[in-house]
């Protein structure tokens, strides 16, 4: 089962839904025994780190997701703020601590000449395959402020060229996260859906 983490900020219909139609049990939740049951944990997201984290920290789920997917090893999927929230620090909109599952911080994306928020249908840059492979250079739907600086740029699964290259997708160990919105990316957000699960 897949739990659907509830933590105040997440688009948690759309991303239910996706996984409704690829027949993937799923349970929203922000309860902490069907956190522990769970055979993977999903931690979606929108709105501000700072926000973000209360709101973990507010349900105690702050340590409760550090303790399955660090000490447990549960597989973790991360979206949009989910994914940022994994960093050690966030300055959204002011500095503070995240879960710091990765090591790195997120900070709000400089440019002169684009739109910000990075807001719209990117392609992607894959660096690892493992979950992504056949979609190198696909569109997947963005929207964000902020962006990864991970400490090691080993942990980058894809790259977005946005004005400069940001990270789109972070893979270490039994953590994957994409910056994107897999859930609203049609076909291809689906097959790295499809991919992700039926490879773990």
């Amino acid at each position: 089962m897949i739990a659907i983490i509830d933590y105040g900020l997440g688009n948690l219909a759309s991303v239910q839904k996706a996984l409704n139609f690829l027949k993937l049990e799923n349970k929203i939740t922000s309860d902490h025994d069907e956190i522990k049951s769970s055979d993977f944990i999903l931690l979606p997201g929108v709105g501000s780190f700072a926000h973000g984290m209360q709101n973990l920290r507010e349900k105690r789920l702050d340590h409760l997701l550090s303790d399955e997917v660090l000490g447990k090893k549960k597989r973790f999927l991360g979206i949009c703020l989910g994914m940022q929230l994994i960093a050690e620090t966030g300055t959204e909109p002011y500095e503070n601590p995240g879960l710091g599952w990765i090591k790195g911080k997120i900070i709000k994306i400089e440019s002169s000449n684009l739109r910000i928020p990075h807001m719209g249908w990117n392609s992607i840059e894959v660096r690892q395959e493992d979950y992504l492979a056949d979609l190198n250079h696909k569109d997947f739907y963005f929207i964000h402020s902020y962006h990864f600086v991970p400490e090691d740029e080993k942990v980058v699964a894809a790259y977005v060229d946005y004005g400069t290259k940001l990270v789109a997708a972070i893979q270490h160990e039994n953590i994957f996260a994409a910056q994107f919105h897999p859930e609203k990316s049609q076909g291809a957000g689906l097959t790295l859906l499809k991919n992700y699960f039926e490879k773990c």
